[in-house]
């Protein structure tokens, strides 16, 4: 019998996190491909993201603090821009928490290397002349990319790139795509999971 496919399935929208009544299954583990669907749902949605998670990096004592100078020596930016940009360009395998930004954030002030300014509700931070010489002895290798390194073998980041970048690709076909389009796209993605299999089956 041929294995459905989840274009054919029918999907409820929105999707419920779980099903009534059933509770949450286990949390994915290590290196986990995990498609965050709920339970009770037959495939993914259109539009999903299937997101690969990797374990928590390893941050190292003073990694958020040189992660801070460094990107304030770019711009003046709060705290929450700060979050997101070490995310970005650690792609997506660091995103510290606001509890360690912060406090690193306060104690940098009270040491004279940056000044905070209030506006429209939030706090922006400034390299003081001290804080730039500081910061410029930081910013290579970067510190965001010394931990993404230690978290992701090295011969997965590329992998990981290649990952992101089907996903970016597979949302953008089930979003635009016409009948002909995504017939094709089945029988492709069909033909890459047999193939990837053949290749495990080989190891």
């Amino acid at each position: 019998m041929e294995e459905p496919d989840f274009w054919d399935a029918p999907h409820p929208h929105p999707p419920a996190p779980f099903a009534p009544g059933a509770p949450p299954g286990p949390p994915p583990g290590p290196g986990h491909f995990g498609p965050p669907f709920a339970p009770h749902a037959p495939g993914p949605h259109f539009g999903t993201v299937v997101h690969w998670e990797t374990p928590a990096p390893r941050v190292r004592r003073g990694d958020v603090r040189a992660a801070l100078l460094v990107l304030l020596l770019e711009e003046p930016q709060n705290g929450y821009q700060m979050i997101q940009s070490i995310e970005e360009r650690s792609r997506g395998v660091w995103r510290p928490s606001p509890g360690s930004v912060y406090p690193a954030l306060q104690q940098l002030e009270d040491e004279g290397l940056v000044t905070g300014d209030e506006s429209g509700g939030s706090r922006t931070y400034r390299l003081t002349e001290q804080g730039r010489r500081q910061a410029a002895g930081l910013a290579d290798p970067a510190p965001w990319d010394e931990v993404a390194r230690t978290a992701v073998p090295p011969d997965h980041h590329e992998l990981r790139l290649l990952w992101a970048q089907l996903n970016e690709a597979f949302s953008h076909l089930v979003r635009t795509a016409d009948d002909r389009q995504i017939a094709a796209a089945k029988e492709l993605i069909k033909k890459t999971r047999k193939s990837m299999f053949q290749i495990l089956a080989e190891g």
